[in-house]
């Protein structure tokens, strides 16, 4: 009875400690919200005893206030007025302002194409007398060559044949109209030897128009009339005035009809033909005004104007060529002669700063506008530049003409936005 007695009081104080540490635990979870459902302390306490949980009532939601130490944003700088005095900020305001640009390109003197013309033969033959050299300057219907030709012998020989036929034609017509005139022969008769002359006639003009483009002149035509006076030699002339840029001609050569003899170049006009980069396409207009100078004749200064732009960009240099007229009249630019061109932009209107108020921030340029409002505010706003123009930096956006941007001490800003700025700004 005692030993029984015994472990019914151990069993009872077991239950005390149990429920004991039970109703700690509950005011715990209690305290953190918790709930815990009759699956976790099932094996402790009956059903009856965890309460379902009561939902809390509902709150409108409110942003929470910022706090007092949180940075400012990444953009900006915040000084007090003692720092900014200390550190001597000086602004300026964006500007637009009308400006020209210049402009430097290589380029090359070349022959104007249009005064550079190739002298062919109008029928072939050989080559029996070459009257000029290279570099020679010739004046318009100069003879440059001389050829032995039996295709001009033998057009004048059926020259001489067709005039023979047509005077033959000619003396029947005048028989027949006598013989029509006694009745010695038909109307019918008068017209077929009628239209006979007629053919014979258009054969003998069509020959001379042949002789005259082969070269043979009115008064040649008029004094061959007979086969010994026949021409083998037709001369190639000059067909403008200039220099001799080319010769392929020499004696005893076979050449054929329309075969390149000469080329006759008028020099007192030339080309320079430039090479414009890409980017600089758009700053330069026709008539634009262009300065040359060449560093193999130092008082050598050139004058022109952008006659021509090509409308195709090289794949391999990314350059557009362009061309300027230059007067030449005592012959002194030579062909393939180097020079250096200056050419003027057209007049625009650009929008900048001062160089002093352009940071990099990475790969980014930035001014730092300042706030009215707010005094010693002043604010990181990227830029896009263009090419610069004197002691200014152009602007192509990112800032308006009349806005506030710092100049001196738009480092120390930048060094103040970095020491601020979060880590991987």
């Amino acid at each position: 009875m005692e030993q029984q007695s015994a472990r019914t009081q151990h069993h009872r104080l077991l239950r005390g400690l149990t429920w004991s540490v039970a109703a700690l635990g509950l005011m715990a979870l209690g305290a953190s919200g918790a709930f815990l459902g009759p699956h976790y302390l099932g094996s402790v306490l009956p059903w009856s005893l965890v309460p379902p949980p009561t939902p809390a009532p509902a709150v409108p939601w409110t942003a929470a206030p910022a706090l007092a130490s949180a940075p400012a944003a990444a953009t900006e700088v915040i000084l007090s007025p003692e720092a900014v005095s200390r550190a001597g900020i000086t602004t300026a305001r964006v500007e637009v302002i009308a400006a020209q640009q210049v402009i430097q390109v290589p380029g090359t003197v070349t022959a104007d194409a249009y005064r550079e013309v190739k002298v062919v033969p109008v029928l072939g033959g050989i080559v029996t007398q070459v009257h000029v050299e290279l570099g020679t300057t010739v004046k318009r219907g100069a003879p440059l060559a001389t050829l032995l030709s039996t295709e001009l012998a033998e057009a004048q020989t059926k020259y001489l044949a067709m005039q023979a036929t047509r005077t033959a034609a000619q003396q029947k017509l005048q028989l027949t109209q006598q013989l029509v005139e006694i009745g010695a022969a038909s109307r019918q008769e008068l017209e077929d030897v009628t239209a006979l002359h007629a053919n014979h006639a258009a054969d003998v003009e069509a020959a001379r128009q042949r002789l005259r483009l082969l070269g043979l002149t009115p008064a040649q035509l008029a004094a061959l009339q007979h086969p010994h006076q026949v021409m083998a030699e037709v001369v190639v002339h000059a067909p403008i005035a200039g220099v001799i840029t080319g010769r392929t001609a020499n004696l005893g050569q076979v050449v054929s009809m329309g075969q390149e003899l000469f080329v006759v170049t008028d020099l007192s006009k030339v080309w320079v033909i430039g090479d414009l980069y890409e980017p600089d396409v758009p700053l330069v207009s026709l008539g634009a005004s262009a300065v040359m100078t060449s560093p193999s004749a130092p008082g050598l200064t050139l004058h022109g104007r952008v006659s021509y732009i090509d409308q195709r960009i090289d794949p391999q240099t990314r350059t557009v060529k362009l061309r300027v007229e230059v007067a030449n009249p005592r012959g002194q630019l030579r062909l393939g002669l180097y020079v250096t061109m200056v050419l003027t932009t057209r007049h625009e209107r650009l929008i900048v700063v001062p160089r002093a108020a352009v940071q990099t921030l990475g790969e980014r340029q930035v001014v730092f506008v300042t706030t009215p409002d707010e005094a010693g505010t002043f604010v990181a706003r990227a830029i896009h530049t263009g090419p610069p123009h004197r002691d200014f930096a152009t602007i192509r956006g990112g800032v308006e003409p009349g806005d506030l941007v710092v100049t001196e001490g738009s480092f120390l800003l930048r060094a103040e936005l970095l020491r601020n700025a979060p880590a991987g700004f």
